[in-house]
């Protein structure tokens, strides 16, 4: 199950500092996770701030919907 983050990021980067895999990504207002570059390791939850990111199994289908769709057509946090 890939990680999803949620409208309460603030592009901190935290996150992206600690993802092992590279998978997020800059949707403009907020950061995405890729669920085919995800493994999963949960690094990102602990690490957020904000408490932004959660399992795409406790989030809601609009975020995991968003994320997958906005990662698809976002360059990677940092390029």
């Amino acid at each position: 199950m890939p990680s999803v983050i949620d409208d309460s990021c603030v592009k901190c980067g935290a996150c992206a500092a600690i993802c092992p895999v590279s998978a997020m990504h800059d949707a403009g207002s907020q950061l995405v996770i890729n669920p085919d570059n995800c493994i999963d390791c949960g690094a990102c939850i602990a690490e957020c701030p904000q408490g932004a990111i959660a399992n795409d199994s406790e989030a809601s289908e609009a975020t995991v919907k968003f994320n997958a769709e906005k990662a698809a057509v976002s360059p990677s946090f940092g390029d």
